[in-house]
């Protein structure tokens, strides 16, 4: 399988918050990751939000520290999905559509 980095960025948890700080990260680099499997812990003005990850793969960066605010839109970590390969063409509807879920179930769980 070829390798294909996904990026995940700070979806909009509502309200009209434009930023969160990274409270925990529950991966590191090189962790295996499932397709929402809780990633990080942020804290809006709010409350403290859980991140389901959008991807099934290896993480390979992680952009924020814990403790740094992040804007809404810049990515948060990257995932090695091995989507690149003749077999990708099925998964990556289905992790879109997930990543879209997850945006949108987050702010009714805050």
């Amino acid at each position: 399988m070829t390798a294909m980095i996904r990026d995940f960025a700070l979806p909009d948890l509502g309200e009209g918050l434009t930023e969160s700080e990274i409270v925990a990260w529950r991966v590191a680099v090189g962790d295996h990751v499932e397709l929402n499997q809780i990633i990080a812990d942020v804290e809006t003005a709010k409350a403290v939000v859980e991140l389901p990850s959008p991807f099934t793969g290896t993480v390979t960066a992680l952009h924020a520290a814990e403790g740094e605010t992040v804007n809404v839109g810049a990515k948060l970590f990257s995932c090695d999905t091995g989507e690149g390969g003749a077999d990708a063409a099925a998964p990556a509807p289905a992790a879109a559509a997930a990543s879209a879920g997850a945006a949108g179930q987050t702010p009714a769980a805050a």
